[in-house]
């Protein structure tokens, strides 16, 4: 395993996490709640990731409907792993049925970081990341809600995710405006089928505001898994069948061809297209870490034998 320096923070990660987003459900979906990994396959793959020096540990407090924040909570008491870990968690997305149980709010803030402590069993989050933006409410009121978490000694670091550039340099400024603590973190999605964080700008604004980042689906919600076929149909449980809003514009001749380049671009190098897909954003230098999300412990393999495949940045521009 390697490890980094998360951008101007102490947190000294692993390059790979481990994304908890289907223990207990599908990511944040209330639908999907209890589609994912049950408790017993959930501690399979935190020891998994234990065992190949994965320290680095990536939930949120909707995740699951909170069974996420509650399994990794029970995983670390019993493991007694909790000093060996950084934790990741978040607050946005709906954990409630009430008009106040969403947001960035301060009360909100303020509930779900005492929530996510006692289901996540610690005194401490590393790093507390708002999920997306909120519009119905100022950044300046959810800065200083998460600067209070910080300054009580609830939450390490703050950050972002799904933040645009402009959104995170509001954030960034409003933060040395007030005088609070800023975000150290934005967390967004990163892929050869997603290189938007590259071409609209959001490297850049991270470079000028010495934020880290960490990208979330690396393998592009499965695609460059090459397990979507254009002439078959989606495999049962995967993303294409239980949460296929995000990809539909992916669903087309020119991506399909361009997954077969892309295969025998892997087959050449004589890797797997998950291990090169990894590798390719791996290596990109403004990427700390990518947040992978395997299903079983073997599908661990491929992101760490992506650790062994070193691109040049003409592999990568090729790619």
């Amino acid at each position: 395993m390697r490890y980094v320096r998360l951008g101007g923070t102490d947190l000294e990660v692993s390059v790979i996490a481990l994304g908890c987003g289907s223990f207990g459900g599908i990511g944040s979906v209330p639908e999907l709640f209890g589609r994912g990994e049950n408790e017993a396959q959930a501690f399979a793959l935190l020891d998994a990731a234990r065992e190949q020096g994965i320290t680095l540990l990536d939930t949120a407090n909707s995740y699951g409907g909170g069974r996420s924040e509650e399994w990794l909570g029970r995983w670390m008491a019993e493991r007694k792993a909790r000093d060996e870990v950084v934790l990741t968690t978040k607050v946005r997305n709906r954990v409630g049925p009430g008009p106040e149980d969403e947001g960035l709010s301060a009360h909100h803030i303020r509930q779900q970081v005492e929530a996510s402590l006692r289901r996540l069993r610690t005194d401490r989050i590393d790093l507390y990341l708002t999920h997306r933006p909120d519009s119905s409410v100022p950044i300046e009121e959810t800065l200083k809600a998460m600067d209070e978490a910080v300054q009580a000694g609830k939450v390490r670091h703050c950050g972002l995710s799904n933040y645009s550039a402009a959104e995170l340099d509001e954030a960034a400024r409003a933060a040395q405006t007030l005088g609070v603590a800023g975000p150290r973190n934005l967390q967004s999605g990163f892929s050869l089928l997603d290189r938007s964080a590259a071409t609209e700008g959001v490297f850049a604004a991270c470079q000028a505001h010495g934020v880290a980042f960490t990208a979330y689906s690396p393998l592009g919600g499965g695609w460059l898994s090459g397990k979507y076929k254009a002439d078959a149909p989606y495999p049962e449980g995967s993303r294409m069948r239980l949460r296929p809003e995000d990809y539909t514009s992916w669903v087309n001749d020119a991506t399909f061809k361009r997954i077969a380049a892309f295969e025998d671009a892997a087959a050449q190098r004589g890797v797997s297209l998950p291990v090169l897909a990894f590798a390719w954003a791996l290596g990109e230098p403004a990427v700390s870490a990518i947040i992978v999300g395997p299903r079983r412990p073997d599908q661990l393999a491929p992101a760490l034998a992506a650790l062994d495949l070193h691109l040049t940045a003409e592999d990568r521009a090729a790619l």
